[in-house]
């Protein structure tokens, strides 16, 4: 038996090991594939469920849950996705009380300017800097900037509800609540699919419902996302790929030809894998998501693969960039 002091070191050394793992740690973020994501997904479930009939209740659990998320994810910078929701409810809002079209623009372009000047800040600001500086014959010293994880998706999600709304294909949500819910969203948050607010959002407010088919589905798009991800894709790149990567002339002709084919299998299983996960714990969840990724490497063309690769974003850069 221990007695008091004991027993109090023990609950001590406990609850040190639970608040490291509850905290963000840079060196283990938290993804689908991790032990700890489990865990805490099945305690979510449990709270989801006890919800269901409550949807103002759940809809912020799932966006609080979801922030948390991100907070594991990438640390403070889940300030970031507040900065995005906020402001373009907001903008989307004035947008649609404008009375003459300059107005509109001027709004969309806030918008444009808030979530694209931050996706430039945090992926290009070394790079644009290192290319003017080359340029001018100057040298750059590489700034210290973190990359938030899943800072292009969420933007781009915003984004395609701001130009919707401004090209009158939705109407503005008076909830923020509903909009931090649909940029926030768990699942797709931080590596896709990217969701359009015009399919998304006119599902936050239905009754919550889970079809056999839709769990049946989801738990196999979970486990073979799973599989993909950690099996396929983790395997091939420690033990195969990065090996002949970082040492190629130790390797033949052959065998750096297929470390080259072993890199094009483990992108495909690591994208979709993560993104057949998402789907499958959408549906869970009630949600439906829009397949992302389609036998890429079955396509005849390079037109035939773009469509096929990462379907939400060639399609998002198609509707909201090429066309535009």
């Amino acid at each position: 038996m221990w007695n008091i002091s004991e027993l109090l070191n023990k609950l001590n050394i406990d609850l040190t090991r639970l608040h490291d793992l509850l905290v963000y740690n840079p060196h283990a973020p938290m993804i689908f594939s991790s032990g700890i994501f489990l865990w805490l997904f099945a305690a979510f479930i449990l709270f989801y469920l006890l919800l269901q009939r409550r949807t103002t209740a759940r809809l912020m659990f799932v966006t609080l849950f979801s922030y948390y998320f991100y907070y594991k994810s990438s640390g403070a910078y889940f300030f970031l996705l507040a900065i995005v929701t906020v402001s373009d409810f907001f903008i989307a809002r004035l947008m649609a009380r404008a009375t003459v079209h300059w107005q509109r623009k001027m709004w969309v372009a806030a918008s444009l300017a808030i979530n694209l000047g931050l996706l430039c800040y945090f992926k290009y600001t070394n790079f644009l800097c290192d290319f003017f500086a080359s340029l001018t014959g100057g040298t750059f010293t590489a700034m210290d900037i973190f990359l938030p994880v899943g800072i292009s998706f969420f933007t781009f999600q915003s984004l395609s509800y701001t130009i919707d709304v401004y090209r009158k294909e939705i109407t503005p949500l008076t909830s923020l609540l509903d909009y931090a819910f649909y940029v926030s969203f768990f699942p797709q948050l931080v590596a896709g699919p990217i969701v359009r607010a015009r399919d998304f959002i006119p599902q936050i407010r239905r009754p919550l419902f889970v079809s056999r088919e839709m769990f049946g589905r989801g738990i196999f798009l979970i486990v073979s996302g799973l599989f993909k991800k950690a099996v396929i894709s983790d395997y091939i790149s420690i033990n195969f790929v990065e090996r002949i990567f970082d040492n190629p002339t130790l390797y033949s002709g052959v065998e750096n030809l297929m470390g080259v084919y072993g890199y094009a299998l483990q992108i495909y299983c690591d994208f979709s894998g993560y993104s057949d996960m998402a789907i499958g714990i959408a549906l869970l969840l009630g949600f439906h998501f829009n397949i992302n990724f389609d036998s890429p490497y079955k396509s005849a063309s390079i037109t035939e693969f773009w469509r096929r690769w990462h379907i939400s974003l060639s399609s998002w850069l198609r509707d909201y960039l090429y066309i535009s």
